[in-house]
């Protein structure tokens, strides 16, 4: 009893030190949000183009001009002009909507709700139905549950979309959910950071932040990333520390789309063959850094549910938000059966 009393101070002790940790370098390290991200409600925008030209005529480098139409503080609408292009490799190349990648001149920004905001990517569901929606919502879901846990995250922003579809000499009305994210520039001087551009070995990113990532990817299930060849993953370099910053969750077993497969990185599929399973894909860190991450998601997982109801009103399909409860449970069973928590994550780390 004695020694079970040791180690649930220490446990403590740890999870403490990292919130207070968190906590001090959001209150005395960081730049503010820009305004876009730092109003949280659902913002209304509408957007014209074509999209077969915009698969056939833009590029990474490559843009095309266009207008942004949004809802001001008044709920009137108002407009920016902007360049906008086609981006991403399977949704580009696979689904009806093209996700989308804008570009934003800072004079055409300054004195809107987009200043600060050069560049920004729309997600945007991949086919017309009923799920479309609300697999973009928990897409969405997923960031906003690892912005809980982690100081270091893309922003993101809820939309509400009118597509206006040209198709030649006719316009096709889309009305569809989606969601804003933040460059990896923002992110970088919001955190007071420098983006890193060259592959670093994950054993030298922080042992914390790194381990905090690779429990995110184990809980949404998705491994549909790489640390190690920066799959998916943004390198920042901030107070000495090397922190990987996760995007891109729509393989995840938690969204579950139709279109989701289990990556062949790292000979993946030989341990699971469907992504409603999960591989843990982290590296070997001292054991003291697994208690205290594990120990941190503990302590987050009332607000983590919390969060995920406060998006209830927006899914067309209850069933797909209890689906994605239910696979957040389940993690949560992993980490509170000592067992489970050695034999699924412990027992799994890599140590090359």
């Amino acid at each position: 009893m004695k020694s079970q009393t040791i180690l649930i101070f220490l446990l403590l002790n740890l999870s403490l030190g990292h919130f207070m940790l968190s906590q001090q370098a959001v209150s005395t390290g960081f730049n503010e949000t820009t305004e876009l991200f730092k109003d949280q409600e659902e913002f209304s925008i509408r957007l014209k183009f074509s999209t077969k030209n915009l698969r056939s005529n833009t590029n990474d480098s490559t843009y095309i001009a266009s207008t942004l139409w949004y809802k001001d503080a008044r709920d009137l609408w108002d407009s920016i002009n902007i360049k906008l292009r086609a981006r991403g490799n399977f949704r580009r190349n696979n689904c009806y909507y093209v996700p989308l990648r804008i570009k934003i001149k800072k004079s055409k920004a300054k004195g809107t709700i987009f200043e600060g905001n050069k560049k920004l990517k729309v997600v945007l569901p991949c086919l017309e139905g009923r799920n479309g929606n609300d697999y973009v919502l928990k897409e969405y879901l997923a960031y906003k549950l690892y912005e809980d846990i982690s100081p270091y995250h893309f922003k993101t922003r809820l939309v509400d979309l009118e597509f206006l579809e040209e198709k030649g000499q006719r316009i096709k009305e889309h009305r569809i959910q989606g969601f804003l994210i933040e460059d990896i520039d923002n992110v970088a001087e919001r955190v007071n950071g420098k983006q890193i551009k060259r592959i670093i070995h994950p054993l030298q990113h922080d042992a914390l932040f790194a381990v905090e990532n690779a429990f995110f990817e184990y809980m949404i299930g998705n491994t549909d990333y790489s640390s190690r060849v920066q799959h998916n993953q943004r390198l920042l370099f901030i107070d000495d520390k090397i922190i990987s910053v996760p995007y891109d969750f729509d393989m995840s077993g938690f969204v579950n789309t139709h279109y989701a497969t289990v990556s062949n990185i790292q000979n993946i599929p030989s341990q699971i063959d469907q992504v409603t399973q999960r591989a843990y894909k982290g590296y070997m860190r001292d054991e003291e850094v697994f208690q205290k991450v594990r120990q941190t998601y503990l302590d987050h997982k009332e607000r983590i549910f919390a969060l995920m109801d406060e998006l209830k009103i927006y899914f067309r399909d209850p069933a797909q938000l209890s689906t994605a409860e239910d696979f957040i449970t389940s993690f949560f069973k992993i980490l509170e059966d000592d067992k489970k928590f050695e034999r699924n994550i412990i027992n799994r780390i890599r140590v090359k």
